[in-house]
């Protein structure tokens, strides 16, 4: 049987994960850190899981991130997702590639829904975890004009409405 390793998204901590609690490998980003308020009850979970050694913060290498973006991109959910997110996917991603069974803790659908389409196995604590794989698109709610899910605009190029995103697709998981 794999190793696990299991890899924490920023709502892991606020969500109130007690990574001192669990007796798997543990591993996050810095830019995790970056997305709690410094003060907080999840901040300071963080400090202590990472001083007491039971998280490890790693790095992903620079060809994971871009996998990830790639399947990102794929099912329309790049523009959801943080810096931290990225890298959180992709350093399950690597671990993944070491050979560990990567499980990411979080409550991110949009993380959910890369991580599915990636292969990466995540688990959710205060939702229900996503139950289909969407396809995003991104359309005006004035004038219905359609969009790739990774187009950069933020409004509509006809009549200047700010965009939304709807499923195109939804698979089971």
């Amino acid at each position: 049987m794999k190793e696990k390793a299991i890899v924490l998204d920023t709502s892991a901590f606020i969500a109130g994960f007690d990574p001192l609690a669990v007796p798997e490998k543990q591993y996050t980003v810095l830019e995790v850190k970056n997305e709690l308020n410094s003060g907080t009850m999840p901040w300071m979970r963080f400090n202590a899981a990472i001083e007491s050694g039971k998280v490890r913060i790693l790095k992903p290498k620079e060809s994971r991130v871009q996998e990830v973006l790639e399947a990102s991109k794929k099912v329309g959910d790049m523009r959801y997702l943080s810096e931290a997110d990225l890298q959180v996917l992709a350093l399950a991603l690597e671990l993944k590639g070491r050979g560990l069974n990567a499980l990411i803790v979080t409550d991110d659908y949009s993380i959910q829904n890369v991580a599915n389409k990636i292969g990466v196995e995540f688990t959710s604590l205060m939702t229900f975890g996503i139950k289909f794989r969407f396809k995003w698109i991104l359309y005006c709610p004035a004038c219905y004009r359609k969009y790739p899910a990774d187009c950069k605009i933020e409004l509509c190029e006809v009549c200047g409405t700010e965009l939304k995103r709807k499923p195109k697709k939804k698979s089971h998981l």
